[in-house]
């Protein structure tokens, strides 16, 4: 093979390799600094920050990416089926909508249920 150097563990082991030599090379050039008690602060333009209120959740975020996700992977599969076999494969994505679908439903369902009750009562 004449190009052994793009066999994936070689070319792996060249590069961290080369991110080792580059980290220890650059370690001289890092500021030191000391330890001071806004170090760890988070930056606000100069000011002082103020502690949070508010904690974000991120219980939502997971329902809300797979959402996305689902719904980036309908649009890619749809998008992908070849247009003279367009009859052939229509029939295989309308499964794999409906399969979507359910799963949206189940992933969203008690929350949807949970918000039709508060609107109907």
């Amino acid at each position: 093979m004449s190009n052994w150097l793009f066999l994936p563990p070689i070319a792996f082991g060249l590069l961290w390799l080369t991110v080792t030599i580059l980290e220890v090379a650059s370690r001289p050039l890092a500021p030191r600094g000391a330890d001071s008690l806004g170090k760890t602060k988070a930056y606000a333009c100069g000011e002082d920050p103020v502690t949070n209120r508010l904690q974000p959740n991120y219980g939502e975020f997971f329902p809300v990416a797979f959402f996305f996700t689902i719904m980036h992977v309908a649009a890619l599969i749809l998008a992908t089926v070849p247009q003279g076999g367009l009859k052939k494969f229509i029939s295989i994505a309308a499964l794999y909508l409906l399969t979507a679908l359910s799963g949206l439903f189940i992933l969203f369902g008690e929350k949807i249920e949970r918000d039709l009750d508060k609107f109907f009562r």
